[in-house]
């Protein structure tokens, strides 16, 4: 994890990033194209990119995937979402992949939300 990071939903963040960027590198062509993928996946659209990044959330919570996890909750927030809708999404998510789900909800979710909220502050 990165030593500048004051916490630790930042290091991932940025972990992340520097993994996304060793990738570029390597493989240009692929990592553009999957870029653009996403980029229009997330646009606002019918679903706003609250209602994507709520998905989003669900999804990463439901498949386990903690980098995804956190980077959406820090998507979730950007976007505006409150704790409330936030917390709503994960019941949902939880109602489909149980206490895996919740577990995550509980602990990675928490922290990362705390963890971004004392950022802004």
């Amino acid at each position: 994890m990165d030593l500048h990071a004051s916490n630790q939903t930042e290091a991932a963040l940025l972990h992340y990033k520097e993994g996304l960027g060793t990738f570029t590198k390597k493989m240009p062509e692929l990592a553009s194209h999957f870029n653009a993928f996403t980029e229009e996946c997330f646009r606002e659209g019918t679903l706003s990119q609250k209602d994507k990044q709520l998905i989003a959330l669900g999804i990463s919570l439901y498949s386990q995937d903690e980098y995804c996890i956190i980077y959406h909750t820090k998507g979730c927030l950007d976007q505006g979402c409150s704790e409330q809708e936030i917390y709503e999404a994960i019941g949902v998510t939880a109602a489909f992949g149980g206490g895996a789900a919740m577990s995550q909800a509980v602990t990675l979710v928490q922290d990362c939300i705390q963890d971004l909220n004392n950022l802004t502050q």
